[in-house]
């Protein structure tokens, strides 16, 4: 047996490696580094008996406290929505028109539809609502039906064009050029006539033509100077905000083949309350309108009464 070696400056034996000229020292590990060692070993085993940690086929080893982190965040999430409670009860049985007169309910409509927004709306809307070609922008003046809350949360309920849902909004434009309805030079007049509405193009011979094919072919749902109808779901021409574009290439393939857009509907997949947070939200945004029958009851205020003093 070949006699230890030791290494004179520090005292250590040799363990009998080399490589290169280079040799290794049997240098024992720090007492403090092998108690921590030791402990976090004993630490491990007791925490694999303790909590839930070895994967079987379909499910877990328990472990003996009986501990769940889906349980611990199932009563926090109790806790939370017995502490929000009396809010979305006083939430959903204002009427949706008064809820933005009452300060304290309406700010924490409007945060909580910020939050319900950013996961279930984003996607199509944007992070900041100003939408995307074909995705309205949620923070302008222009409603295709109409921009008061109520509008809007029925819109939400319902949704746009959902073939499965009785109450959905539905507007359908013919598709004049795939349908055969319109040729493709009186498209292109009608597109003239329709960009002259809010000035994009002078008026011309071909926005002359356009103007009697659009008379009789767009007025029934556009009007006859092109405002829109919103009970139809029809927009407004004679502005500049455009869902699918303005420019003549974008109207050209909208008269030509239609535009079809989906919202989805979100009664079955998102409660009532958190529907009309959401709509309180959207309402917001700074496009919100007041509604329809407040303005019509400050008119008749203001008009002349035939009832006897």
């Amino acid at each position: 047996m070949a006699e230890k070696r030791v290494d004179e400056p520090t005292g250590t034996d040799f363990v009998g490696h080399e490589w290169d000229g280079i040799e290794e020292l049997d240098t024992p590990l720090p007492r403090w580094w092998l108690i921590i060692f030791y402990a976090c070993i004993i630490w491990a085993a007791a925490y694999t008996v303790a909590y839930p940690a070895w994967p079987l086929i379909n499910s877990a080893t328990q472990g003996v406290l009986g501990y769940s982190s889906r349980a611990e965040l199932a009563e926090d999430m109790a806790a939370v929505e017995a502490e929000r409670a009396p809010l979305r009860e006083a939430i959903a049985n204002i009427a949706i028109e008064d809820l933005p007169a009452d300060e304290q309910l309406m700010q924490t409509a409007v945060q909580g539809g910020r939050s319900a927004f950013v996961v279930h709306c984003v996607q199509c809307h944007g992070s900041g609502a100003a939408g995307s070609a074909g995705y309205p922008n949620l923070n302008d003046d222009d409603w295709l039906w109409g921009g008061d809350i109520a509008a809007i949360e029925y819109t939400l309920a319902h949704g746009i064009r959902n073939p499965d849902h009785d109450e959905t909004r539905v507007s359908q434009m013919p598709a004049f050029g795939a349908d055969g309805i319109l040729n493709s030079r009186q498209i292109a007049d009608v597109v003239s006539h329709v960009r002259t509405l809010n000035g994009a193009e002078e008026a011309s011979a071909a926005s002359a033509r356009g103007a009697e094919l659009y008379t009789a072919n767009c007025a029934v749902c556009h009007g006859e100077n092109g405002g829109g109808d919103r009970t139809q779901g029809a927009p407004n021409l004679r502005d500049t905000i455009w869902l699918y574009g303005g420019d003549r290439a974008a109207i050209t393939d909208t008269v030509t083949n239609s535009r079809f857009g989906v919202m989805p509907r979100w009664g079955h997949r998102l409660d009532p309350v958190t529907i009309r947070m959401l709509a309180a939200y959207v309402w917001s945004l700074g496009g919100g309108e007041a509604p329809p029958v407040a303005v019509e009851n400050e008119v008749a205020a203001e008009a002349p009464s035939d009832e006897p003093g």
